[in-house]
């Protein structure tokens, strides 16, 4: 015998049917959820605002009077009492100063005392640069001249075949005259002491200027040793 199914029986007809309810039970319960998580969310917020509202604590400023400063102590009067004295009555301690108008005091007469102004101190300082250069009598040439004319050749350098220059610096005075000479550069041989020697026996210079008064001058000069 044959068994035949009922077709009211037979599910795989409604298998869409019930397809489409669970998708609407699936989205009524997501939407059901997220309004109970917003729900929640925004209680918990508004919970922890009014806590927070109450924990603010309300703070009065107050403002500090300022006293008034205290008044200054009291000094005492200062009072002064005059005694009134008659006209006869003998004051001591009094300072009398008698002039008398003499023939001797007439004839005095008073002179304005004039007060020299100090001559000023010398200059000492020395230059190494001024507006005019001191000067040998004649000029360089001249100079060079005295020098060859003057200069002795030591023996011990002639010997020794000793040449080259001396340099020695001295100082031209206001008056013209030569102070401090001193060998700078030597070569030996007793040129040096030469040349120093010479230097001090030179006639006096013209003076360096500065600003048209006479002035200490530091000079250099060169002295050639040659032998010929």
């Amino acid at each position: 015998m044959e068994l035949k199914k009922n077709p009211k029986a037979d599910l795989e007809n409604r298998r869409g049917l019930y397809l489409e309810i669970g998708l609407v039970v699936i989205l009524v319960a997501a939407l059901v959820a997220f309004n109970v998580k917003s729900y929640d969310k925004e209680e918990k917020e508004a919970i922890e605002r009014v806590a927070s509202e109450e924990q603010e604590e309300i703070i009065i400023q107050t403002q500090q009077e300022e006293l008034p400063p205290p008044p200054p102590p009291e000094q005492p009067e200062v009072t002064t009492e005059f005694e009134v004295v008659e006209d006869e009555a003998e004051i001591k301690n009094e300072l009398v100063v008698n002039a008398e108008v003499t023939d001797d005091t007439k004839n005095i007469e008073i002179t304005p005392v004039k007060i020299e102004e100090e001559e000023e101190e010398e200059d000492v300082q020395i230059f190494t640069v001024v507006e005019n250069d001191p000067e040998f009598p004649g000029g360089m040439e001249a100079l060079y001249k005295y020098l060859r004319d003057n200069i002795k050749y030591p023996q011990l350098a002639r010997d020794n075949n000793i040449t080259g220059k001396v340099y020695v610096t001295f100082v031209v005075e206001r008056d013209g005259s030569i102070a401090n000479p001193r060998v700078l550069k030597d070569i030996g041989g007793g040129c040096g002491q030469e040349a120093i020697r010479v230097v001090k026996s030179m006639p006096k210079w013209s003076p360096g200027k500065q600003r048209g008064k006479a002035v200490r001058v530091q000079f250099n000069l060169p002295v050639s040793f040659n032998l010929q």
